[in-house]
């Protein structure tokens, strides 16, 4: 930005002085940038107004839709995409009924224009500037600013309404965040973006497309645009953009309309759940998602575009969960990338380039097969990511969280195929001198020179040590006389095969080992039936069966019968029992259930007098002699009842025998659950508490099976020997054993190990600050 462009936007932002006092700081940039826009617009209409007056009564005469009014109205401009039909301007508006004039002149423009105000609300600022009697002053210094296209290009004008933007955001920084990424983010990700196609961009005749689908004020168009017309002033970059927030949106929309591009690219709407513009594919795309912001609201047209349409939608490679949508705007824009071959034109390349600010979630949250973990397995195995930047905390004007830069793209040069460049920026920056909201920090041109470089370069880069000053420490408190060495600030590059991020989480069974016996306590239990209703059962059976004196003989006409109490008794559960439902309560109160229990309860004592008390460790016997007790109790069990009866006489026990699932005729494979045991191989029941998961890294120079069985022979059998690999458990999509998931786990990459203080200086704080609690222990009591 040149002094000129500086000092004029300084100049238009002094209208605040006029509004202090009678609006909120926060309030300025409402009132400052749509009278800019309009004092701009007004300054390109001049040398056309005359055309388009001559013609309005003619096309008027025709009685046509608006539509069809603003083509021919249009043609009178001479190629500009708007224009206003009023024969007044901001000097013949008036003092008296100013409001009303300046009213009519804004309703006087085209509808693309209009709507611009309309979503400033300026009529509602006007009446407030009228009401405080400041509106005619605010109109006389803004009609004295000449920002006509003779007085200000198009390309200095959009740099002085960037500098309003950004002084608004500043001025309103508490919401800041939600529509404002500051431009030091922006620089630095519109020059990761642009910068491998520099070559390209300053050839002749070039024409590019650039798009945000979280456009908020335009600040990534804007850059977009910037950073080509440096390189190529004659290279055509049109712009297009969809924003949820309409104040938002209007201040882009007016951005691109001072800049000249075609505001009908800006679309105002939720881009995730309506795109309006599916069709189109871009060749740069920027985007500063909310973070952590849950997708509910439109949860259920996310859902039928991914299940509908698969990869022929947006959404194919899967959903993350519904509280963080980041990772669903990023495949939106990977379905905005351009093909690799379509470069029929000369002034034109295939494939495209994305850059997206996303905070530490999307890389590892999700494990192996959920929807994140899926993304971006995606993006890995597509080969899609170039870089991921690691930016410094306290960056943005709302969150202090860490953030992430991902830089995407189709075209990748031939020595990053395959790869993926991980760089750490956390130190790249440098103390503000105010805080604006949660952005405390900033980086400056050298900082930017420093990551673009590592990344041009595509070079590994050790830890280097930043020329960074330390971070203030609090001098609150008891200060350490060996204080903690802090760690060095430094900048580090790591580039790694994208394979390196993706690993198999096998499967770990260990068998089940059981007990039984048929004791009186475990038999006592089956008094209650299983599940939701056993807790109630309990209490009601400790509360009313000694009071209406229930007994367990098969002729006592009082065993559950609660009917004298029911009313007291759902107060109680309704109260103590809530997630009971009404139809488990019915149950609860009827006698049958009583009385069925006690008959299994009756069963089981028969069953006892056979079977004994004696417990058994190798439950695989349990079958056999529970038919031998039932044919000499002469009695009979359904389905039901012998799973009761089984959960309440059997128990976990790791001392006990393994349980045999299945005898099998084939070979043994101990690998996989199959074990030779005398002259058999068996199958053993696993243990769902005892099932673990391991991940196993990926290794495309090796077979699956024989990396998964190498893992486990060394880390998982020397420390449990039974255990076996589930080989039911296969990746949906190659169909071999263990799900494959993908995370990146950055902080990980670029851990740095600080020795723990030495335990004598550690004794020693411990033993000066027990000493100065002594002493003033002592001077209490003195």
């Amino acid at each position: 930005m040149t002094q000129n462009t500086n000092n004029l936007a300084a100049f238009i932002w002094s209208l605040a002085d006029l509004l202090r006092g009678d609006f909120k700081q926060s309030q300025y940039g409402r009132i400052i940038l749509p009278f800019t826009l309009l004092r701009r617009l007004e300054g390109v209409l001049e040398s056309t107004k005359e055309n388009v007056l001559a013609q309005v009564e003619k096309v008027q005469a025709m009685n046509l839709p608006e539509e069809a009014q603003e083509k021919l109205l249009l043609r009178a401009t001479g190629g500009l995409s708007f224009y206003n039909t009023s024969k007044m301007d901001l000097s013949k508006l008036g003092e008296a009924g100013i409001a009303a004039n300046l009213e009519s002149y804004l309703q006087s423009f085209s509808k693309d224009a209009r709507e611009i105000f309309e979503h400033f609300k300026f009529a509602d600022f006007i009446a407030q500037l009228n009401d405080a009697n400041l509106l005619y002053k605010i109109v006389q210094k803004v009609r004295l600013t000449d920002l006509s296209p003779q007085a200000i290009s198009n390309h200095d004008m959009g740099l002085v309404f960037e500098e309003l933007i950004r002084r608004f955001a500043e001025s309103s920084n508490e919401t800041a965040g939600e529509h404002f990424t500051p431009r030091d983010i922006v620089r630095l990700t519109t020059s990761l973006v642009f910068m491998e196609d520099d070559d390209a961009l300053t050839q002749d005749g070039i024409i590019r497309t650039i798009y945000d689908p979280t456009a908020g004020t335009g600040g990534f168009l804007s850059s977009g645009m910037e950073y080509v017309h440096e390189l190529n002033p004659q290279a055509v970059m049109r712009a297009y953009g969809q924003e949820l927030n309409p104040e938002s949106y209007a201040i882009c929309k007016a951005d691109m309309l001072i800049k000249g591009q075609e505001v009908k690219n800006i679309k105002l709407g939720n881009t995730l759940s309506n795109d309006q513009l599916y069709a189109d594919k871009f060749d740069y795309m920027l985007s500063n998602p909310p973070f952590g912001v849950d997708w509910k609201k439109i949860e259920q047209d996310i859902k039928d575009e991914h299940t509908q349409k698969g990869f022929d939608g947006r959404f194919g490679a899967g959903l993350p969960r519904v509280s963080d949508g980041s990772l669903l705007f990023l495949l939106h824009l990977i379905s905005k990338l351009r093909d690799v071959s379509d470069n029929n034109q000369a002034s034109r390349m295939g494939g495209s380039r994305i850059g997206i600010i996303l905070n530490g979630s999307p890389l590892f949250t999700g494990g192996a097969g959920s929807g994140e973990s899926e993304i971006r397995r995606y993006i890995l195995e597509t080969d899609l990511l170039e870089a991921i930047v690691a930016l410094p905390t306290d960056m943005f004007y709302n969150t202090g969280i860490s953030t992430y830069i991902w830089i995407l793209s189709n075209k990748k040069a031939r020595a990053r195929k395959g790869k993926v460049q991980l760089i750490n920026a956390v130190n790249l920056c440098g103390k503000m001198r105010k805080s604006l909201g949660s952005k405390r920090n900033e980086m400056d041109d050298s900082d930017i020179a420093t990551v673009t470089r590592a990344f041009g370069d595509f070079i590994a880069i050790d830890a280097c040590e930043l020329d960074k000053p330390a971070e203030p420490k609090s001098n609150r408190g008891r200060q350490s006389s060996n204080a903690k060495t802090e760690a060095p600030k430094t900048f580090a590059s790591k580039i790694f095969n994208t394979y390196a991020f993706g690993y198999r989480r096998i499967t770990i069974e260990r068998p089940l080992r059981e007990s039984f016996q048929f004791s009186d306590g475990r038999i006592d239990g089956l008094r209650f039936a299983a599940g939701s209703l056993n807790a109630a059962m309990q209490w009601l059976y400790a509360e009313y069966a000694t009071a209406d004196n229930w007994t367990d003989a098969e002729i006592c006409p009082h065993y559950g019968n609660l009917s004298q109490h029911e009313d007291t008794i759902r107060k109680h559960l309704k109260t103590h029992f809530s997630e009971l439902k009404e139809k488990q309560i019915k149950d609860l109160l009827a006698r049958d259930t009583w009385t069925s229990q006690r008959q299994l309860l009756l069963k089981a004592r028969l069953l006892q007098q056979t079977l004994g008390t004696a417990q058994h460790d190798d439950i695989n016997c349990y079958d056999d002699l529970l038919k031998t007790a039932c044919t000499t109790a002469a009695l009979g069990l359904d389905a039901k009842e012998k799973k009761q009866l089984k959960d309440a006489v059997s128990w976990r026990n790791p001392e006990a025998e393994k349980v045999i699932k299945k005898i099998h005729n084939g070979a043994a494979n101990p690998l996989y659950g199959l074990f030779a045991v005398d002259g058999k191989v068996l199958e053993y029941q696993a243990d769902s508490e005892l099932r673990d998961y391991e991940n196993v890294a990926l290794d495309p120079s090796q077979s699956v099976n024989a990396i998964n069985e190498a893992y486990f022979r060394k880390e998982v059998l020397p420390h449990v020997s039974d255990a076996w690999i589930d080989a039911s458990k296969k990746d949906h999509k190659d169909q071999e054993i263990g799900i494959v998931g993908y995370e990146i786990p950055f902080n990980r990459h670029f851990y740095q190990y600080q020795p723990p203080r030495d335990l004598a200086e550690i004794d020693a704080d411990l033993d000066a600050v027990s000493a100065e609690i002594m002493k003033l222990l002592q001077e209490v009591h003195s």
